[in-house]
């Protein structure tokens, strides 16, 4: 497949770094546009939601994380990031699905509070709390730690949990006063340092707290 294609979305968004982890481990040439969610017209022409991130491609606009983590392993297989065997791409995918569905959706209703200054209800809170521990036990029976979530090899899986886990942890430290990932979840403290090691993880990193910074002066101005 030819190139270019463009990552489109902010360097903030736990979703967006997800796929350039993954852009950034094939080795595939991309280049990044800067956009933030909105209904404009402009944007749903390109993102149905309005939301981020989406591709850019030559045949034409992708949104949703998931599919683009598809869509670049269809079309850019080595070196993979998907095992070759069926049943264990699936784990891998069933290992997504846990992180997202379960850990990071409802998490996400804590975070206007926990990163933006927002005011979450009680009611709230009192909801989520038992959800995050439901799916921190349920993750904690499918994933693997051996060294990488999903086994011996770093996989879009890890790609997924090491974007979402720390948002998680952060999220019920300061809404809950209680890390609940490295409450129920004793191995990820060790893997998230271990992921955070490579190379292009620590340029995912360094670009989301360059992009942080840039909103806060924005915010304060």
């Amino acid at each position: 497949m030819t190139t270019p294609i463009t990552l489109c979305g902010f360097a903030v968004s736990n979703y967006y770094n997800k796929v350039k982890l993954s852009l950034l481990e094939k080795g595939i040439p991309f280049t990044e546009a800067e956009i933030f969610p909105s209904q404009s017209e402009q944007m749903l022409s390109e993102s149905p939601m309005g939301k981020v991130p989406f591709m850019r491609t030559p045949q034409g606009v992708l949104s949703e994380s998931q599919v683009l983590t598809e869509f670049i392993e269809d079309n850019w297989p080595e070196p993979p990031l998907y095992p070759r065997d069926p049943f264990a791409r699936a784990r891998c995918r069933e290992l997504i699905e846990h992180i997202e569905l379960h850990l990071e959706l409802p998490a996400r209703r804590l975070y206007g509070e926990a990163f933006f200054g927002a005011t979450v209800s009680e009611e709230t809170k009192k909801e989520v709390a038992p959800l995050l521990e439901k799916g921190l036990r349920s993750l904690g029976r499918v994933a693997r730690f051996s060294p990488f979530i999903a086994g011996a090899d770093f996989t879009h899986a890890d790609c997924a949990a090491w974007v979402h886990l720390p948002l998680v942890g952060q999220a019920t430290r300061r809404i809950y006063g209680r890390d609940l990932v490295d409450e129920f979840l004793s191995q990820a403290k060790a893997y998230l340092a271990l992921v955070g090691e490579r190379p292009h993880a620590q340029k995912v990193d360094a670009d989301r707290k360059a992009g942080m910074e840039a909103y806060m002066a924005k915010g304060k101005k």
